[in-house]
């Protein structure tokens, strides 16, 4: 049983997620909170798997409260439901974190079907912020870091980005909508490419040469 969560400071739409995931098979609202510091100080008795978090909280805001969680011994995955769709706020929660990343206005399904996923290691994007999160990766790739490796295509820059994120083969295949078999093959290629003798070298090197910075 996915043990979750719920951080929202609006009391009908925090009955609504809580509602929406006590409906689901296999999942079990173990905590409801209105601002973030009450979430912290309760997720050891609460001990969730997945922690569904607005971003707009009064006192700590969200992005602090993703970090602290994220820093925590056993740390949950987060799934940011919010209102904006700022690539700059995207961005700083990818950097705090964030497992998921969907608007308040997605249909329930799909807020449903990102609980599952972060809950089973998955990254999720929603339909209305996964183009930023493809431009975030490509535009990296376009210029700067990417004159470095001009062996590599584009999708392997893209690849490489991610890979310099501390991204997992999973992370990346959902971000770029490949199959895992996919990743796995573009993450060997650039390993070959690039003559590195391990996944934690080719890290290195990417980083080195500007990659995953921004």
């Amino acid at each position: 049983m996915t043990r979750v969560t719920v951080v929202e400071d609006h009391p009908l739409y925090r009955a609504a997620v809580v509602s929406l995931i006590d409906e689901m098979v296999d999942c079990q609202v173990v905590g409801c909170h209105s601002d973030a510091e009450s979430a912290l100080a309760a997720a050891t008795d609460e001990q969730p798997d997945v922690v569904v978090l607005d971003l707009g909280l009064p006192g700590t805001d969200g992005i602090t409260a993703l970090s602290r969680f994220r820093a925590m011994d056993s740390p949950p995955a987060v799934l940011v439901l919010t209102m904006s769709e700022d690539p700059s706020v995207l961005a700083a929660t990818l950097r705090a974190g964030a497992h998921g990343y969907v608007v308040k206005g997605s249909e329930p399904e799909d807020i449903a079907r990102a609980v599952e996923a972060v809950a089973h290691g998955q990254v999720v994007f929603g339909a209305q912020v996964a183009s930023a999160v493809l431009a975030q990766a490509s535009g990296r790739a376009a210029s700067g870091p990417a004159a470095a490796f001009p062996g590599l295509t584009h999708r392997e820059h893209e690849v490489l980005e991610l890979l310099a994120r501390g991204r997992s083969n999973d992370d990346i295949a959902a971000l770029l909508f490949l199959s895992p078999k996919t990743a796995r093959n573009h993450v060997s290629s650039i390993v070959g490419k690039l003559a590195a003798g391990s996944r934690a070298e080719l890290v290195a090197k990417a980083r080195d040469a500007g990659f995953g910075s921004s």
